[in-house]
């Protein structure tokens, strides 16, 4: 089944891609990884030369050594920068290194920047798998960990996320970085907001102080990591303990066990399925450090796996993008498919899961409060392949610090108000006079949601223009695009309740009253008949 409101191929040309910049202040203090898919960037670190990448090129940028980085693009270019975990930079490359990109590994880096910004995990691992076998008898412990003790009912649990925006920021950057090494006070000040509260926050929140939460944020990574085959040495790097024993002793502390005694637990104990979405970054970071320090051209890696979320709910509207392969979206028991250069809102607040097929990457392109986007069914349009270099940009600037100056979140909602009036335009008969086509364009964008233009404001020339080009009043017009509409959320799988509100009316009475007068029978016989197969 298509998402509801699912239109043909965008129309029009995409805007022009803005310059960009990262500073010190917008980036974690870990190394980075530059890489530039068209156009043209410059880095400088301190006050050295700048080092100047083109198409096709990366740089490593180690996280120790400088007080300063600057990295900025020029119009046109879109340049992914992606961040390893804090402790490769003990054993990847120490210095800023210019490296080549092979054709094979591009898409590869772009699903690299989705796995790092994204709750997608790359090979559908279960986490209740390990969670399972550490409630196993014996494997629990009443130890004191960190400051003070966890409570039981957290042993075998993820840590609980703040709800309080600075410290979500904080838990969300850690979860993707467990090995961070910043103070509270450090924090405060990336999030703005003060350490006290900051730590109030934490506690209030979760039950635990901020250096419980970050222990047991720590603990579950080196569960991931371990599953995944890396050895006590690494894991205590890349999750942030100074040394072998002190991840030991707190493993212990936790789950009764050393991390040793886990493994061979784990190796003993049932199937765990593939890897999460940090032991897939893990991994898929091993290789790129060991593509850079190669010097003949390395091979492609495998074909991309297949990946999906865990089920989980928004707080906000989030617009996915399919920019290879195909994907679904499950919410209940409806699925919705997801071709390639479809964009889609899922909804908030509603419990879904994301998935990606074989050979297929999707892009987060922003994301819309309940405030300014009304929406209770997924919503589609789909762009074509002359879009892909702007979304990417729109992707990048939404979820990491590498953006305009004067970058505007709302850009994506309006980008997204043009594609959808433009492609309910394919559908509909449309005025050729440029004032009654924009007109038409404008009651398209706001068909169901505030603002649009109304019959009293349109003067009589272009009442007479709608008459004489679409064979229809103005009024009638707006009639049929709202009905025309409706048939393709029904179509989608959208209730008729949902459909009511979102092509604008108070009441299901009303809208199927309309719905039934346009196409002959009621919402719902029409969903029958739409979902009954064909001869």
């Amino acid at each position: 089944m298509v998402v509801p409101s699912s239109f043909a191929a965008g129309a029009g040309d995409p805007p022009p891609i803005p310059a960009a910049r990262l500073g010190s202040a917008h980036s974690p203090v870990r190394p980075l990884l530059l890489w530039v898919r068209t156009g043209t960037a410059q880095v400088r670190l301190d006050s050295g030369p700048v080092l100047r990448l083109r198409a096709g090129e990366g740089a490593w940028i180690p996280a120790e050594g400088w007080a300063e980085r600057a990295i900025v693009t020029e119009p046109g270019t879109v340049a992914f920068p992606l961040w390893p975990h804090a402790g490769v930079g003990s054993w990847g490359l120490s210095e800023l290194t210019r490296f080549d990109v092979p054709g094979g590994w591009q898409d590869w880096l772009i699903q690299l920047f989705n796995l790092q910004v994204t709750p997608f995990n790359g090979r559908g691992y279960s986490p209740e798998a390990i969670e399972e076998l550490l409630r196993r008898p014996g494997s629990r412990s009443t130890a004191p960990v960190g400051a003070g003790r966890i409570p039981s009912s957290e042993r075998s649990a993820a840590a609980t996320m703040p709800r309080a925006l600075g410290a979500r920021a904080v838990a969300e950057e850690l979860i993707r970085d467990p090995a961070l090494d910043l103070t509270v006070e450090q924090w405060a000040v990336r999030v703005l907001c003060g350490a006290r509260t900051l730590r109030r926050d934490f506690l209030a929140d979760t039950g635990l102080t901020f250096e419980q939460w970050r222990l047991l944020c720590r603990l579950g990574a080196a569960v991931e990591l371990l599953a995944a085959g890396y050895d006590v040495d690494q894991v205590a790097a890349r999750v942030g303990f100074a040394s072998r024993n002190g991840l030991t002793r707190a493993f212990k502390g936790r789950f009764g066990l050393t991390p040793h005694e886990f493994g061979r637990q784990l190796s003993a104990g049932p199937g765990v399925g593939g890897l999460t979405q940090r032991a897939t970054a893990a991994r898929q970071t091993d290789d790129l450090i060991r593509m850079m320090r190669r010097t003949d051209t390395p091979t492609a890696p495998e074909m991309l796996p297949a990946a999906s979320t865990p089920s989980h709910a928004n707080e906000i509207h989030v617009l996915s993008w399919m920019y290879r392969g195909s994907g679904y979206l499950d919410i209940g028991n409806q699925r919705y498919e997801r071709e390639r250069g479809a964009a889609t809102w899922i909804p908030a607040e509603v419990e879904h899961v994301t998935g990606l097929r074989e050979n297929s990457v999707s892009l987060p392109l922003g994301n819309a409060s309940t405030a300014d986007l009304q929406l209770t069914v997924p919503l589609q349009v789909r762009f074509s392949p002359a879009w892909d270099d702007y979304l990417m940009f729109c992707s990048i600037s939404a979820r990491s610090g590498l953006r305009p100056d004067d970058h505007n979140p709302r850009r994506i909602l309006d980008l997204f108000a043009e594609q959808v009036a433009a492609q309910r335009a394919l559908s509909l008969p449309m005025p050729t006079d440029p004032r009654a086509r924009a007109v038409a364009l404008e009651c398209l964008r706001h068909i169901g949601g505030p603002g649009g233009t109304r019959d009293g404001d349109v003067g009589a020339e272009i009442h007479r223009v709608f008459r004489d080009e679409t064979g229809m009043t103005l009024g009638r017009w707006r009639y049929a695009a709202r009905m025309r509409i409706a048939r393709d959320l029904l179509a989608g799988g959208a209730p008729p309740s949902a459909v009511a509100r979102r092509t604008g009316y108070a009441h299901l009475s009303t809208f199927s009253a309309a719905f039934s007068r346009f196409h002959g029978l009621s919402p719902r016989d029409f969903q029958q008949r739409e979902s009954e197969p064909s001869q």
